[in-house]
């Protein structure tokens, strides 16, 4: 797997990285899901570095210009829900793209701990098809994971792309073990130190899906 980290390289991503962290502007949930928009242009633009083009001829109102063009679009697949806001800033650079939505939940137990459990599935057919599957928090790689998995349930894709707005160095580390395949890049942003017993990401940012769109009540 070749792990590639965006906050590596300053660029304005460092600015928006910012706002969705601070708290002050987290009370501006169109603000933070502004961000996440943004934020998922960005790694569209760098993913499609990754992509194969082929020279086509355009016309112009004065000759003929060979120009590259995207040899095949991608299939946007995304976590719901907390995915969604990302998701519209990839569908905006990848215009033309299909999409699969992917819900996964929490489900708690007596004692308070959890298990990431799939529950439904939308997809086109990913048969030798390039898929990015994103998810702005990468806590312990668990969700990811489920959500690698369950793609296969509808062809074998020919690459895929994970993409995380923010990750723990445990959960990187965790689908590094857990997804051994050659044809998948993972991409962050930025990669945090810790984690809470609960699995939030420290400093992180807190709750992307919350913050984005609104308080939930668990599944017990």
């Amino acid at each position: 797997m070749d792990i590639r980290v965006l906050g590596h390289n300053h660029s304005i991503l460092d600015q928006y990285l910012a706002e969705i962290r601070d708290t002050g502007i987290q009370t501006d949930p169109l603000r933070f899901r502004d961000n996440l928009n943004r934020i998922g242009e960005i790694f569209a633009y760098e993913i499609s570095k990754e992509m194969h083009f082929e020279v086509n001829d355009v016309t112009t109102p004065l000759g003929v210009a060979k120009v590259p063009k995207l040899c095949q679009q991608p299939v946007l697949a995304t976590i719901l829900r907390a995915g969604l806001a990302m998701h519209n800033g990839l569908l905006r650079i990848f215009d033309r793209a299909e999409n699969c939505f992917i819900s996964a939940f929490r489900k708690y137990t007596e004692g308070g701990d959890f298990e990431i459990e799939f529950e439904y599935m939308a997809s086109p057919s990913l048969d030798n098809k390039v898929v990015i599957l994103s998810d702005p928090m990468l806590a312990s790689g668990k969700s990811m994971e489920i959500g690698y998995e369950a793609l296969f349930s509808k062809g074998k894709p020919a690459h895929i792309h994970l993409v995380a707005i923010i990750a723990s160095e445990e959960g990187v580390e965790y689908v590094k073990n857990a997804i051994k395949d050659e044809n998948v890049t993972l991409w962050l942003g930025a990669v945090d130190p810790e984690m809470t017993p609960k699995s939030y990401i420290v400093p992180g940012l807190g709750d992307a899906g919350d913050l984005a769109f609104g308080e939930k009540i668990d599944s017990k």
